[in-house]
Parts: C-alpha cells; sequence; structure tokens
C-alpha cells in the first residue's frame, strides 16, 4: 500500500503536474494552474524565508481555549522551497526578533502546520 503523499510520514510531499510542471503544497492530484493530472512530488524541505507574522495576543474565546501553560506567541511565515513553491510554516526559532526575509529554513511535516527551522549560520537577509 502506498504511502499517502499528504502524511507526515511521508515526509514533505507536494505534487508537479505532468503538463505545465508548476509545483504544489500540499500535494493535489490536479494541477490548480492547468487543470492537468499532477503526480506525488518529495520536496527538499530547504529554502529562505519569503514573509512572516507574529501572532502576540491570544485570539478571542470561544472558540480558542488555551493551553495548560498559557498562550506563547509564535511566528507563521511563507517559505519558498527550492521548488518555487511557498510553503505556510511555523517558525520554530528561540528569538521571534531573529526572524529576516531570506533566512534559510528547513521545512518538516507534521501533524497540522508544517515547522521550519533555520538551517544555519550566515548572512540572513537581503
Amino acid at each position: 500500500m502506498a504511502t499517502d503523499p499528504r502524511s507526515p510520514d511521508a515526509g514533505l510531499q507536494g505534487s508537479r503536474c505532468s503538463g505545465c510542471a508548476v509545483t504544489v503544497y500540499p500535494a493535489e492530484d490536479a494541477c490548480p494552474r492547468c487543470g492537468e493530472a499532477a503526480d506525488p512530488a518529495a520536496l527538499q524541505g530547504t529554502g529562505t524565508l519569503w514573509t512572516w507574522t507574529v501572532q502576540r495576543y491570544a485570539p478571542k474565546s470561544p472558540p480558542y481555549q488555551a493551553p495548560p501553560g498559557g498562550f506563547v506567541p509564535f511566528a507563521l511565515g511563507y517559505v519558498e522551497l527550492a521548488e518555487g513553491v511557498r510553503v505556510a510554516a511555523v517558525l520554530d526559532l528561540e528569538n521571534l526578533d531573529d526572524i529576516r526575509i531570506g533566512m534559510p529554513l528547513t521545512v518538516t511535516a507534521g501533524p497540522g502546520v508544517p515547522r521550519a527551522r533555520p538551517t544555519g549560520r550566515g548572512k540572513e537577509g537581503t
């Protein structure tokens, strides 16, 4: 039995159009651009931060329910992968003030939204 490309166990799986060659994440059966069939494609998961935002305040309740430790601010961003596709991900950084457009990140799949972590040190931002 094949692994579902949308499963976290499959790694970061997208799809590539058999007609116009556009790559998307998450995987789709058909191309969103031209409607042709799309084939599963493993994505490298490395790229650069395209844009981001920081959620510093807890959402209103209901429906939000704070976790046992209380709300913790977090960042969300779009990471542009080597394949040219942009993936929305939670940015896992110790200091939210260190976030810069162009910083190198590695994206991994998991339950819910993918997660992105810095890939290494070096010149960040452009």
